[in-house]
């Protein structure tokens, strides 16, 4: 069975990553809470001119192979979300955090996603 090739604009690139302690305290002290389900969101406005992600997955999770696949499965959840589109669409770019909770590792993954997409909402503010 032949693989398909992997598209490089939907890869999560490091640009909408956050990478550094620095960048993930900025986000978590200054930041915005909006708790959901299956995850906590913390979310401050942006100057990068794109949305950003970074993801806290504890051990109370699970082991590693479930924190792993819930970060997987965050991260595709907010590319969907098509960070790039942030200034295009009129909305101010957003670093985000999302703190992941135990329940995620059991959810199916579309409850996830509309849990995820409408906390993303209600942390920008729209409607």
């Amino acid at each position: 069975m032949r693989v398909p090739a992997l598209d490089m604009s939907s890869r999560f690139r490091p640009a909408v990553r956050l990478t550094s302690h620095v960048e993930f305290r900025a986000v978590q002290q200054r930041g915005r809470r909006v708790a959901a389900r299956y995850v906590t969101l913390i979310g401050r406005p942006n100057d990068r001119g794109c949305d950003r992600l970074g993801i806290v997955a504890s051990r109370k999770v699970g082991p590693a192979v479930v924190r792993n696949r819930a970060k997987r499965r965050l991260r595709e959840i907010f590319r969907h979300e098509e960070p790039d589109r942030a200034t295009q669409s009129g909305r101010r770019p957003f670093d985000v955090v999302m703190i992941v909770r135990r329940e995620l590792a059991d959810a199916p993954y579309a409850a996830v996603s509309a849990d995820v997409q409408g906390a993303l909402r209600k942390l920008r503010g729209d409607k």
